[in-house]
């Protein structure tokens, strides 16, 4: 029996997602922090300053962010004296980060194409794993969040930045007609992809609500796991802990 898993609305082989995601993703990697600004007004910045207080980097420590192509959150963890390593399993986002790195004269990243579903890392390698609106582009996120708890020491802190459905009476509604008709028509506009933006909106849809994704992420082995929501619960901030 076939393995079958979410590809925006539609259901496909397991075996076929990794490829088609990496194919929306090198569609856009060229304009991905652009459209970002475009889709959320600029709110994804805000979304991201707040995740990273949350895991409050401290000087010397390693982290992993695993899909962390264009450097968004890697940045604000250097920033803050940490180790990060940025994954990706997008070379075309991780040149994008590089080139950004470069740009803005950072040193000391570390950059590695890796699957969160096989990652290369060693038993116990990293303080702290972060994913931010990453995680749901996973083929098997249960396996994903089995990887982040093998790689985490003892001690070691997940952090997840995700969007999710706004529980907010009214401002759903809303939110449904703009990400659905709006959303795909900017990606055709800015990034000349509409294909790749409607995808991006649909895989929102098929995610697990935030109650499930944190029992998937208790499943894994984490403890004191904790949901924050963001506007409802339109983005979601989980973590856990590894005893």
């Amino acid at each position: 029996m076939n393995d079958i898993v979410s590809f925006g609305y539609r259901d496909v082989d397991a075996s076929e997602k990794a490829g088609m995601v990496r194919g929306v993703f090198s569609n856009v990697a060229s304009s991905y922090d652009l459209m970002n600004d475009a889709m959320s007004g600029g709110a994804h910045r805000l979304w991201k300053d707040q995740f990273v207080r949350r895991v409050k980097p401290q000087p010397g420590e390693a982290i992993l962010d695993m899909a962390g192509g264009t450097g968004d959150i890697a940045f604000r963890m250097h920033a803050r004296g940490a180790n990060v390593t940025v994954s990706d399993i997008n070379p075309e986002m991780l040149a994008v980060g590089m080139e950004r790195a470069q740009k803005k004269g950072l040193t000391g990243l570390a950059w590695s194409e890796q699957n969160a579903e096989a990652l290369t890392f060693a038993d116990r390698s990293f303080d702290a794993y972060t994913i931010a609106f990453g995680i749901r582009n996973v083929t098997h996120i249960q396996q994903a969040l089995e990887e982040a708890h093998r790689v985490l020491k003892f001690g070691g802190r997940f952090f997840c930045l995700e969007f999710s459905a706004t529980l907010w009476p009214g401002f759903s509604d809303i939110y449904d007609a703009y990400s659905h008709k709006v959303v795909p028509k900017l990606g055709k506009l800015l990034a000349k992809d509409e294909d790749s933006y409607r995808y991006l909106i649909e895989s929102i849809r098929r995610f697990p609500d935030m109650p499930k994704f944190e029992g998937m992420i208790r499943k894994a082995g984490f403890v004191s796991t904790k949901v924050e929501p963001i506007l409802g619960g339109l983005v979601a901030i989980h973590s856990g802990w590894k005893a």
